[in-house]
Order: structure tokens, then C-alpha cells, then sequence
């Protein structure tokens, strides 16, 4: 078992360092561009691609369009919501998300017609939008997805990705002042799929946004999920569930942009691991920006390392350009089963192999629960136990 756990946190006027002593800077001057040349192919030296997995994401990064058959794109919607097709530069496209790495600008640049999902200003929507991509082994595909969720407005949004192939995905989420979205984006991959894309919010005044990432498949997938805020008394809610098999490799980058004042965000990131090779990789961001007086923020990371020969790395930074705020502050924590839940439940009869399923069901029910769809939440309690029965846990 190897964990490694690194934090920074930097207040206003101090020089950072990660943890090999090598300068790093802020996040917000990371590239930002539509162009693709401007994100040359990364080598791993890079900061933001240090812990990825390039061999495996390689056939993703390619700046090349959607194969002819390479995935199946189906919409299964109710209620009052618009479906047109969004150019590049067409708006609202690109008003949210501007591509921050090579794989979200290849995505971005190869997508033709970008689902545009438009729920209409004070319209609840009574049951789930759900999109799918259904990726075909040996192929390649890029898609966009963009989400307007008009003032008043509330919704959610169901992202799924199964199959195989490589793929290159943006979700794009731009809501008004007092909308209400959740978005759902589950990583259903077949076992040989890689997947990179980047997922990006932007939070209007009094709005309310969560996204929820669920990523049990896939050889290969990195996500960058991101929010920043368009008003005053934005809340942002950052969810993920993860679980590492051997030989995979699932990494999940989060960023907080802090720029307007008295916003919240909350970000909670949950993962196990089993099998030689498995590795997950999680880096949260936050930053508060000067102008972000009263920021409520915090970021947690929590790893269950259910075997030998599984890494877990875990990274939360805070930037701070503040002293006007309510409160940030992160936590990070990898580790085996918890030896007294173990005796507890042994204690009163529950045979081991059972005492640990309750543990690891106990660890992700917090965040299955948040997602508000009863029969995704059982889907997602079934593929778990699966995930359990591989190494016999």
C-alpha cells in the first residue's frame, strides 16, 4: 500500500512551493484557450499532469474529430426543456467553460453541434434530464454538453458514460441568479475505456449548483471539475465517489474559483481502492480571491485502501488572497478499515467478511444518498457490492 498526502495553503503575498520544493503557481494563472496548439502535448512535468497516467490517456489528447460509429449519443429528457445544437462560440457555449488543459480544448475544438440543455426561467423539472455516451471499443469520440439553467429554474441533469473507446468530454453548466442544478456524471466505463474531459460551472447570484462524479470504470479517466461564481451568495457543492480496481488509474482535479464575495463552496471527495496497480489521484483547489470577502469553503479527501499494491495520492491546496472571510480550511486522510468498527461489529456476531462490506457501504452511503434519485442510488449500491466481490471483500 502506498499513500502520499500533500497540502499546501498560501496567504496573500507568500511564494509556494509543492512538495519537491519546485515553485508553483497560482491556479487561476493557468492557461486558459479554446486553441489547442496553446496545450502542447503534456510530458507529465507539467504541475497540472504530474500524477496522470499519459500513456493510457494518450489516444484521448489527440487533436482529432469523433470516428464515424465511435459512440452512440442519446437524450432522454421530460418536461419543458430546450434541446438545440450549439456551434463553437455559439452562445451561451463558452460562456462557462473556457478549455483548461489539452484534453478540454480537444473536446471542445472537435465537438461540431454541442448539446445546448435549456431549462426555461422558474421551471421545475420533475424528473431527471439524462444524456448518455456510449463509447465503441477502438474508436475515439469528443462531445459537449452545455446546461442553461435559467433564474429560478431547477433541475437535475444525468451524465452517463459507459462502453469502451477513448473519449474526450466537456460538460458546461451556466445558471441564473436563484437557479437550482445538480448534475450527475457517472464513469461507467468497460475496463480498457480512457476518458479526459473537463466539467465547469458557473454559479449566478443566489444560486445553488452541485455535482455529484461517480467513476467506477475505465482504464484510464481524469476529470477536472470546476466552478466559479457570476453573483453574490453563490453555493457550491463538489461530490465525488470513487472505487479503484487493479491496473486502473481514476484521477479527479477540483477547483474553487472564489471571485465574487459571501459565496460558499463545499467539496467532499470519497475513494476505494484494491488490486495491484490500483491508483487514484485527487487534487482540490480553492481559490480566494481578494474581491471574495466572507467565503465559506471547505475541502475533504478521504481514501479506504482495501488491499496491498494500491496508491492513493491526495492534494488539497488553498490560495488566500483574503483575510476577510468565514472560514476555509481542508482535510485529507488514507487508510486501511478502521479496526474498531471492525470489533464492534464483530463483537456482536457479524462474521469479518460481512463486517467489512457494512464498513465500505457505511464509507460512500453519505454521498450515494445526496444524489435524490432512489433508483440511481440503488443502481449505484449493486455496482459497489460488485466492486466487493472482486477481491472478495
Amino acid at each position: 500500500m502506498t499513500t502520499t498526502d500533500h497540502s499546501r495553503a498560501v496567504l496573500a503575498g507568500e511564494h509556494s512551493h509543492g512538495p519537491a520544493g519546485v515553485p508553483q503557481a497560482s491556479r487561476a494563472a493557468r492557461t486558459r484557450s479554446f486553441d489547442v496548439a496553446a496545450f502542447p502535448v503534456p510530458t507529465g512535468r507539467e504541475e497540472e499532469w504530474r500524477f496522470s497516467a499519459l500513456k493510457d490517456l494518450a489516444p484521448a489528447l489527440e487533436d482529432a474529430p469523433t470516428e464515424d460509429g465511435a459512440a452512440d449519443f442519446e437524450v432522454d429528457f421530460a418536461g419543458t426543456p430546450e434541446l438545440p445544437n450549439l456551434a463553437p462560440g455559439q452562445a451561451p457555449r463558452g460562456l462557462g467553460l473556457v478549455p483548461g488543459d489539452r484534453g478540454a480544448a480537444v473536446a471542445s475544438k472537435n465537438t461540431e453541434h454541442a448539446l445546448h440543455v435549456r431549462i426555461p426561467a422558474d421551471t421545475q423539472l420533475d424528473a431527471p434530464v439524462r444524456y448518455t455516451v456510449n463509447g465503441v471499443q477502438g474508436k475515439r469520440s469528443n462531445s459537449h454538453i452545455v446546461i442553461e439553467a435559467e433564474a429560478g429554474s431547477e433541475a437535475i441533469v444525468v451524465v452517463e458514460h459507459k462502453g469502451s473507446g477513448a473519449h474526450a468530454g466537456n460538460v458546461e453548466a451556466i445558471l441564473g441568479r436563484g437557479a437550482n442544478l445538480t448534475v450527475v456524471s457517472l464513469q461507467l466505463w468497460d475496463d480498457d475505456a480512457v476518458h479526459v474531459g473537463q466539467h465547469e460551472a458557473l454559479v449566478g447570484e443566489d444560486a445553488h449548483y452541485r455535482h455529484i462524479a461517480v467513476t467506477l470504470g475505465g482504464k484510464a479517466v481524469r476529470l477536472t471539475l470546476n466552478a466559479s461564481y457570476d453573483g453574490p451568495r453563490g453555493d457550491v457543492n463538489l461530490l465525488g465517489l470513487y472505487f479503484v480496481d487493479e491496473g486502473q488509474h481514476l484521477e479527479h482535479q477540483t477547483y474553487a474559483n472564489h471571485n465574487q464575495p459571501n459565496c460558499v463552496s463545499r467539496v467532499t471527495y470519497k475513494g476505494a481502492l484494491q488490486g495491484e496497480g490500483a491508483r487514484s489521484v485527487w487534487i482540490g483547489d480553492v481559490l480566494i480571491g481578494a474581491a471574495a470577502e466572507g467565503t465559506d469553503t471547505y475541502e475533504l479527501n478521504r481514501n479506504l485502501v482495501l488491499t496491498e499494491g494500491a496508491r492513493a495520492d491526495s492534494v488539497p491546496n488553498l490560495e488566500i488572497e483574503t483575510g476577510e472571510i468565514e472560514g476555509a480550511g481542508h482535510a485529507s486522510a488514507t487508510g486501511r478499515f478502521d479496526d474498531e468498527q471492525l470489533f464492534y461489529l464483530k463483537a456482536r456476531g457479524i462474521p469479518e467478511k460481512e463486517a467489512r462490506r457494512l464498513v465500505v457501504r457505511g464509507f460512500f452511503a453519505e454521498l450515494i444518498h445526496q444524489i435524490g434519485i432512489p433508483e440511481l442510488q440503488e443502481r449505484l449500491t449493486a455496482l459497489i457490492e460488485k466492486e466487493l466481490e472482486i477481491t472478495g471483500q
